[in-house]
C-alpha cells in the first residue's frame, strides 16, 4: 500500500508554501549541486530577476532524482526572511531535516513548465517511494565497463573526491572517449604512466591542485573551450571509457590502443583529435 508523505511530514497551511521543483537548468544538474556543495543549493532556491517565483513564507524544496523516472529528492524547507527588488534571502528551517537528502519521493512532476508551484496543488499526491540509510552524496561508481557520464555528473564527483571513484580509476590505465553532444564530434585519449584515468580525468574536471579547464591540454578542446566557455562543456561532454588495464601494463600497449581507437572512430578527420 502507498504511503502518502502527509501522513507523517505535515505543513500548514498549505497557502503559507510554495513546491520548488529543482530541475536541470540547462547547465547543471540540481542533485548533482546539492550532492557537492549545500551553500550551493540553498542559493539554487532564491529569485533572482524581476519575478519572484517563491512569492510564499516558506518553500519545500524537491530535487529531480534524475536516475529513477518520477522520482524526487527531499531538499529541505527554506523560510524567506528578506524579499529585495533582485533576490530574496532564504534560511533552511530545522522542520523534517533528518531528512534532507534521504526521503525520496513519488511523483510525475507537475506537469508543466516552471520551478514554483502552490502546495495545495501537489502535496497531497506525493508518495513515499523510499527513505536512504544516509544523504545521498552522488552516484556510486559504477564500473569502468560502465562509465558514460556527462561532463557535470563527474566535475561534482570530482570536487568532491569520491573515493569510491578514485578507487576505481586511479589504479588503472586506458583508452577514453570524450563526445561531443552537439555535433557528435569525439576526443581519443589515453592515461598511462603513474596518472591512471582519475588523474587524467583531474586534468579535465578537477579542483584543488589540479584546475579543471575542460580540455586537458589538448589543441582542439583548448580552441573550443576558449570560444565557446566552461559552460559550453557541461552541457555537451560526455565521458566514457572504451577499454582499461592495471597499472603494470606496458604504456606503449596503451599507446598503440589510443591510435587504433583513433582510426577506428575517425576521431582526427572527424573529431577532435590532430595527431
Amino acid at each position: 500500500m502507498d504511503i502518502k508523505l502527509k501522513t507523517f511530514m505535515k505543513i500548514s497551511p498549505y497557502e503559507d508554501y510554495k513546491i520548488h521543483f529543482a530541475v536541470w537548468n540547462g547547465e547543471m544538474q540540481p542533485l548533482d549541486v546539492f550532492a557537492r556543495d549545500r551553500d550551493e543549493w540553498k542559493g539554487w532556491n532564491g529569485w533572482r530577476g524581476d519575478r519572484d517565483v517563491f512569492s510564499r513564507k516558506y518553500i519545500f524544496s524537491l530535487i529531480r532524482f534524475y536516475h529513477k523516472t518520477d522520482k524526487w529528492l527531499f531538499g529541505g524547507i527554506f523560510e524567506v526572511k528578506f524579499r529585495g527588488k533582485d533576490s530574496n534571502r532564504v534560511q533552511l528551517c530545522e522542520e523534517y531535516k533528518e531528512f534532507i537528502g534521504r526521503l525520496v519521493i513519488h511523483y510525475p512532476g507537475p506537469g508543466v513548465r516552471g520551478r514554483a508551484f502552490n502546495s495545495e496543488n501537489h502535496y497531497n499526491k506525493f508518495i513515499v517511494s523510499e527513505i536512504l540509510d544516509k544523504p545521498y552524496t552522488g552516484e556510486v561508481f559504477c564500473g569502468c565497463d560502465s562509465v558514460s557520464h556527462g561532463f557535470s555528473q563527474l566535475e561534482s564527483i570530482f570536487e568532491q573526491n569520491k573515493q569510491d571513484w578514485k578507487a576505481g580509476l586511479e589504479n588503472v590505465k586506458g583508452v577514453y572517449l570524450i563526445t561531443d553532444k552537439k555535433n557528435g564530434k569525439m576526443y581519443v585519449g589515453s592515461a598511462y604512466g603513474e596518472s591512471g584515468i582519475w588523474s587524467r580525468w583531474a586534468c579535465y574536471l578537477g579542483t584543488g591542485h589540479y584546475k579543471g579547464t575542460a580540455h586537458g591540454g589538448n589543441n582542439e578542446l583548448r580552441k573550443l573551450i576558449k570560444n565557446k566557455g566552461m559552460k559550453y562543456a557541461r552541457n555537451n561532454f560526455q565521458f566514457s571509457i572504451l577499454e582499461h588495464w592495471p597499472k603494470k601494463t606496458d604504456d606503449q600497449t596503451v599507446i598503440d590502443r589510443e591510435q587504433h581507437w583513433k582510426r577506428a572512430l575517425l576521431s582526427g578527420p572527424f573529431g577532435y583529435n590532430k595527431n
